[in-house]
């Protein structure tokens, strides 16, 4: 469908989830802004989300509360009261998201091209980004940027935190600290790393004159691994997890030096705010997951993987490795090197 985006006087975002992706998504919402400063924006997101993002500026969020299960459907239409846009970001590909787009009312629907439009995307929207190959997450969103015209695609953020929250980090992490974040668990409990290793880090870290920090979610996996770093640790570390609101979180994570992290939100949420970022990857593409703006710092045995798994094929560039111990594989000693070179390179 051709359409001139100058004319635009409305605009639909629908992406539900998850953290990172919601914090690359901040970035292209953000080029969108300052391509049309006076546009109404509504952004359709997850309830766990908008937490992270109810202060963004110049934003309508509509939540799309998934626990209610497929009455969430018809409270997303409710909520909506027949308004129609312009145009729809169709952003998520995921059933749940294909089905919840049948509820938003636009005359120009933009899905991902024909390659990346899985989950039925490509039935339910009427225009395309241009094909990628090889991107990451979010030069995947810029596409979605760029198709309505938008022409400075340099990613930005700008997350804000309220003085609260502010106040609440700076009472864990001094002015002048050097802080090391550990933000240790993912969603899937095989992409984590050795709680021994992560200890192991955190006393070497200790040595060089920082003080650790371990943050997460209230869920009981992510209690209990910082239950056995602090187990396998000879130095004195910091468990703020289960104690922070995500706002809390970004905050800490902004007063933060460094952050090591596997591949998991609080990575993306570090990137956001100009935080370097170690990360730790096996079972994903740091190519299209990476924290960002520190993909060189990544400690990774994806590829490595992906070769011993697939031998002599083409991988497809977001496919994801098999197997429950391949974090295993990242040693201490890759890990400790590279905190040396990001700390000599970002932080001196």
């Amino acid at each position: 469908m051709r359409f001139d985006p100058s004319q635009m006087k409305s605009l639909c975002i629908l992406r539900l989830s998850a953290i990172g992706d919601v914090c690359h998504a901040v970035s292209m919402v953000q080029a969108i802004q300052r391509q049309y400063p006076q546009l109404p924006i509504t952004w359709v997101i997850g309830k766990v989300e908008y937490q992270l993002l109810k202060h963004l500026p110049g934003v309508e969020f509509v939540i799309f509360d998934k626990s209610l299960g497929w009455k969430s459907y018809g409270d997303l239409k409710r909520k909506l009261g027949g308004r129609k846009f312009d145009v729809l970001l169709h952003m998520q590909v995921a059933a749940r998201a294909t089905i919840a787009s049948l509820m938003i009312k636009a005359k120009v629907r933009i899905g991902f091209d024909r390659q990346r439009a899985k989950e039925g995307q490509w039935l339910v929207t009427n225009a395309r980004v241009k094909p990628l190959t090889t991107p990451h997450v979010l030069e995947g969103f810029m596409g979605f940027a760029e198709k309505i015209g938008v022409t400075d695609l340099t990613p930005t953020w700008n997350i804000p935190i309220p003085e609260a929250d502010r106040a609440f980090a700076q009472t864990n992490i001094a002015d002048g600290e050097k802080a090391l974040v550990i933000c240790a668990a993912a969603s899937k409990a095989e992409r984590n790393w050795l709680p021994e290793r992560y200890a192991a880090v955190a006393d070497y870290a200790v040595t060089k004159g920082f003080k650790v920090y371990l943050c997460g979610g209230p869920a009981q996996l992510e209690k209990d691994l910082a239950a056995n770093i602090i187990k396998h640790s000879q130095s004195e570390l910091t468990n703020l997890v289960g104690q922070t609101s995500l706002v809390q979180l970004l905050a800490v994570l902004q007063r933060a030096a460094v952050v090591l992290a596997p591949d998991t939100g609080p990575a993306h949420m570090a990137v956001t705010q100009g935080t370097p970022v170690i990360g730790l990857y096996a079972h994903s593409n740091p190519g299209r997951t990476g924290p960002y703006l520190y993909r060189d710092y990544v400690a990774s045995v994806y590829q490595q993987v992906m070769a011993e798994q697939h031998p002599s094929q083409d991988i497809p560039w977001g496919k994801r490795a098999k197997g429950s111990d391949l974090m295993s594989r990242i040693s201490v000693d890759t890990v400790c090197q590279l905190f040396d070179r990001l700390v000599a390179e970002q932080l001196s």
